[in-house]
């Protein structure tokens, strides 16, 4: 090799050297930002306990529950999303991880809004919010979301709906509502209504909490044909679910099956009693089994229409990847039913819809003040079979019978 060729060689190779010295410092970046580096500076865990120390009422509007709520909840998710450090960075908190959870769901912000609060990371974010959601219903649901599975368990159900809202042989008051989905989560979850969304069905108690919850139908489902999605459904029409036998009723020749109730979204069947249609021709004592039927339903609406205040992220489309929503919204009920056993001021009698028994109208809720979930439209299904017919004639009679009537009109 020739000495020139050499030199144009040592020079070549000490340019190509340059050029990827400074390719790699171009690439490289640091591990994390550096203000996201001072987490236990900035971080909003520094003011919740300062808030907790000044004032303790004002906890409850940050994390939609009372500080002790809050700790009894953290000691119960710690062993499923608590991490080690590692040598190159400290894991973020279990107390960290719960309170960028809880103010995801009670605000409905976005990660990349959220992590100036939280000082974490969207992309931690990301992984820590539906982890923790995911936790959180694991730990709670057997306790506070549970299907009656027992004969005796249906009838303690039963008896709260007649208690409460004198509509007798009730099992659950159903519901289903649109959770919001953000643009672009794919045609399968575009629904007619012109929006990108899955449907919550939902079986309430009398004391509004939910017994039964499914979170998995798309959207583009019709909405009478949701209910038969679920599993539910399929546990209903194959009598499976251990519901009492039906009962002789006053004044009544026929016994009477104990049912579910629901709004015209449903099909009427033999164990699911839905309203008469409202026609010019509909007569008064339809109306007044209309009524009965209403006043007891009411209290899945109220159910929805708290929980979409408390956790205000039913409000805004849920800005997550698809597979991560049904973690986050059953988080959301089971936290729901948690805080409506322990905490006696979860409900206020302005938060939800109630009825002035002397002029007989409904006296709207704070909790429609702010947005509410979008319900269901009416079902134009086939006919119903003429036995869920008879049924529902049969408790029409009940409700205009004299003697119920004298019964209870004291519990007005």
């Amino acid at each position: 090799m020739s000495p020139i060729l050499s030199k144009k060689a040592k020079v070549a190779l000490a340019v190509g050297t340059i050029i990827l010295l400074e390719s790699e410092k171009k690439k490289k970046r640091v591990w994390v930002k550096e203000w996201l580096q001072k987490r236990e500076q900035f971080t909003h865990l520094r003011l919740l306990k300062c808030i907790q120390s000044c004032e303790p009422l004002d906890v409850i509007n940050y994390l939609r529950m009372d500080y002790d709520a809050f700790q009894e909840l953290l000691m119960l998710v710690k062993p499923l999303i608590e991490k080690k450090n590692t040598l190159f960075r400290e894991a973020v908190s279990v107390e960290e991880r719960l309170l960028a959870t809880l103010r995801f769901l009670a605000t409905g912000r976005s990660y990349e809004d959220l992590k100036f609060s939280c000082i974490i990371s969207p992309q931690l974010l990301g992984r820590i919010i539906p982890e923790t959601c995911r936790a959180i219903y694991n730990c709670l649901r057997k306790k506070y979301l549970c299907i009656p599975s027992k004969e005796e368990e249906w009838l303690k159900v039963a008896e709260g709906f007649n208690n409460m809202w004198q509509f007798e042989n009730c099992l659950g008051a159903v519901d289903g509502k649109h959770i919001k989905q953000p643009p672009g989560s794919g045609s399968y979850y575009y629904n007619y209504k012109g929006f990108f969304s899955v449907v919550l069905f939902a079986i309430e108690n009398a004391n509004y909490e939910f017994t039964y919850l499914s979170c998995r139908t798309n959207g583009r489902i019709s909405d009478g044909g949701v209910i038969k999605k679920t599993d539910f459904y399929n546990l209903l029409i194959t009598d499976s679910l251990k519901l009492p036998q039906p009962v002789n009723m006053r004044g009544i020749q026929n016994k009477l099956p104990f049912v579910f109730i629901g709004d015209e979204a449903f099909s009427l069947m033999t164990n699911f009693m839905t309203p008469y249609r409202q026609t010019n021709s509909i007569g008064y004592e339809e109306k007044c089994f209309n009524y009965r039927l209403c006043r007891a339903r009411r209290v899945v609406g109220n159910a929805f229409g708290i929980m979409a205040n408390r956790f205000r992220i039913f409000l805004t489309p849920i800005a997550t990847k698809v597979d991560t929503v049904d973690d986050i919204v059953m988080a959301c009920c089971v936290l729901h039913n948690c805080l409506r056993r322990k905490s006696t001021s979860y409900i206020q009698p302005s938060n939800i819809d109630t009825e002035d028994i002397i002029s007989g109208t409904v006296l709207i809720g704070d909790m429609h003040m702010n947005g509410e979930l979008i319900s269901l439209d009416v079902s134009r299904q086939g006919s119903p079979t003429i036995d869920a017919k008879m049924i529902r004639n049969g408790y029409k009679e009940y409700y205009n019978n004299a003697d119920y009537l004298l019964v209870k009109i004291s519990t007005y």
